[in-house]
């Protein structure tokens, strides 16, 4: 149970840098584009700071799917914050249902 939460723990950290790498650069757009892509390259080194990590830990606990499902349902979630804290973007009754589905994935892709 500790390595799941410390899998889970890493990969929300690691998504949160990258939406600030994948979707950050959107809020300067007046920047050239160079910069902004070594920016989010810089961003994204300490994403895989996290995810690398937690995929070794998690990978002693959870199969390659379990894995990879879980990391796209948090992908979902911290974007989902990240849209609304940065962009202000509010959700709607579409995106909510989807994401239901999301979760459903991710409950029946880790079920043992």
């Amino acid at each position: 149970m500790r390595k799941t939460a410390a899998t889970i723990g890493l990969l929300i950290c690691s998504n949160t840098f990258m939406n600030t790498a994948w979707y950050g650069h959107l809020k300067f757009k007046d920047r050239p584009l160079w910069v902004v892509i070594v920016t989010s390259w810089a961003i994204a080194f300490f994403e895989y700071c996290f995810q690398v990590p937690a995929n070794r830990i998690g990978s002693d606990v959870l199969s390659l799917t379990q894995l990879k499902v879980l990391q796209e349902g948090i992908t979902l979630l911290t974007f989902g914050i990240f849209a609304f804290a940065v962009f202000k973007e509010r959700p709607t009754v579409n995106h909510l249902i989807a994401f239901a589905f999301l979760v459903g994935a991710a409950y029946f892709g880790t079920k043992k």
